[in-house]
């Protein structure tokens, strides 16, 4: 493969200037009324939206099944697709298909996936929300080397740690696999819309633009008894944004597209913004539904953009979107938004009623945080009948345990900061194996959260509740069980939390991925 042809796409470079917050360095040239990034436009000609189908991805058979066990395997490999009508896209897939396969687990049935790396690169998997071990985890230098062993240890260290944006190395924080390797998930949790990624150090960004993510969907009883709509009315909607080349390639400012040196180039270190948004790997589809009530799990899989949802039309009487889950599995009860907030990684469990629209209406999910080509993502059509609905929405979802922080035995701060030359946490860049906490298991614990810029925090291991943001009460987002919450500018969270199980080292890093590649990351020790 020649990476140049779809990686080489930087743009111009801008200098970076330095500006004052709070007392913060503030990369102020990188900030756009409050949101991260800095749009990448496409060279291909773009088509019109509403134009492609919306594909569902392939649910995942298992290749063997035992009394305990469901068991897994995916070969990472390049793909050429047709993402833009005509055009032939190389991507980075999971199996031959972007998004990879969906895996539908049981909550407390082992799922063991082994991957096999078929790519040119090394790669890590996260289950991003995964409760587990942590020799399953995906940590950033647990790498899987590509099968054809043309990539040594020695190699995989030197990429990492090169460059202005490599971070100290020490080839003891390494734990390589040669060709392929199995990932273990007890599934211990709750019911819930779960993802696995690539979580290589240095290069997540890159991994994932050009196509690696999927969904991993768990289910349990009590979410089963729910009268919510299923089978082909369970749609989940993976929302990313790319940008293209003349040629159909991806489009990624890679700071050194042989893959050599990590980071992006400067003018793009807030984050890489694509003008093309996706919906399960396809530019701005279109999906007929009937007036029945739907179930959308909608899935922020961008690197930096954050979307703000809205229908449009909106439902007569508004609410259009009755929220019934979170990053963490169901809600308590339901909330009623007309828009959603949604920043990389997160996840919203909401259900919509087409039958509050009249027939033929032609229902436009937007973005008010875009503009041009990224304020649409995708139309729901709405059909002619009036079919019978046998589901609805309780107005008692759950039963979700509270943590109650006056019982923190500890609160740990955590800064999130930029600067001219990267990200740091608590003024420290990411080096593999030094730890910024070491949480006892199942010790509770406040955990504050402050940043200078838009950062969208994620914590591994365990799932969190928001106790406040900057001293206040909540967010209309913030409510249920969280991996991911969304920091301002300028603005402080906390949240509770209690580390259960797993003994080891474990991530705490933002998602703004081109932030987490140039060292905004940093491991928590569990005892």
């Amino acid at each position: 493969m020649k990476r140049r042809a779809f990686l080489g796409a930087g743009g111009a470079v801008l200098g970076v200037g330095a500006a004052a917050a709070l007392g913060w360095p503030l990369v102020g040239e990188y900030v756009r009324e409050g949101l991260p990034g800095r749009l990448l436009k496409s060279r291909a000609d773009l088509p019109k939206p509403f134009q492609v189908p919306l594909p569902v991805p392939q649910v995942l058979a298992p290749s063997s099944t035992s009394g305990t066990t469901d068991t897994y395997e995916i070969t990472q490999r390049t793909a050429r697709l047709e993402i833009l009508p005509g055009l032939k896209t190389t991507a980075w897939t999971y199996g031959g298909t972007f998004p990879g396969p969906t895996i539908v687990s049981r909550s407390g049935r082992r799922t063991v996936v082994t991957h096999r790396n078929e790519l040119d690169q090394p790669v890590v998997v996260h289950l991003h929300g995964g409760h587990t071990p942590a020799s399953s985890d995906g940590y950033p230098t647990s790498l899987i080397l590509p099968a054809s062993g043309a990539y040594d240890a020695h190699r995989a260290m030197q990429d990492m740690a090169g460059g202005k944006h490599g971070m100290a190395m020490d080839h003891k924080a390494m734990d390589l696999a040669a060709g392929s390797r199995a990932y273990t998930y007890p599934l211990d949790q709750r019911a819930a819309t779960l993802w696995y990624h690539d979580h290589r150090m240095g290069y997540t960004g890159a991994s994932v633009w050009m196509g690696l993510a999927g969904f991993h969907l768990v289910h349990d009883d009590e979410e089963e008894r729910l009268p919510l709509p299923r089978a082909e009315r369970d749609l989940p909607l993976m929302i990313t944004d790319r940008s293209f080349a003349a040629d159909g390639s991806f489009q990624y400012p890679l700071l050194d597209a042989e893959f050599h040196t990590p980071g992006v180039t400067d003018a793009y270190m807030n984050g890489v913004l694509g003008d093309v948004v996706l919906v399960n790997g396809a530019p701005w589809p279109v999906h007929p539904v009937e007036r029945l009530r739907y179930r959308l799990r909608l899935l922020n899989a961008s690197n930096a953009r954050l979307y703000k949802l809205e229908l449009d039309p909106k439902p007569e009487g508004g609410d259009g979107f009755v929220q019934i889950g979170s990053d963490g599995g169901l809600l308590e009860k339901p909330l009623r938004h007309d828009s959603l907030e949604i920043a990389p990684a997160e996840r919203f469990d909401v259900v919509v009623d087409f039958s509050r629209y009249r027939p033929g209406t032609k229902v436009r999910l937007v973005n008010r945080f875009g503009d041009g080509t990224t304020a649409e993502v995708m139309r729901f059509d709405v059909g002619s009948g009036s079919p019978k609905d046998d589901t609805t929405v309780p107005e008692r979802l759950s039963e979700v345990a509270r943590l109650d922080p006056s019982r923190a035995v500890v609160t740990r701060d955590f800064h999130f900061r930029g600067s001219s030359q990267g990200w740091t946490i608590n003024g420290k860049e990411y080096e593999p194996g030094r730890a910024l906490a070491r949480p006892k298991l199942g010790q509770t614990e406040v955990w504050r959260f402050t940043t200078n810029f838009h950062h969208p925090v994620h914590l591994h291991l365990d799932q969190f509740q928001v106790v406040s943001r900057s001293n206040r009460g909540i967010g209309a987002f913030d409510h249920g069980w969280k991996d991911t919450v969304d920091l301002r500018p300028a603005e402080a969270v906390e949240v509770v939390t209690r580390f259960t199980d797993y003994p080891g080292t474990f991530m705490l890093h933002c998602h703004n991925l081109e932030h987490e590649d140039m060292a905004m990351m940093g491991d928590f020790v569990t005892e």
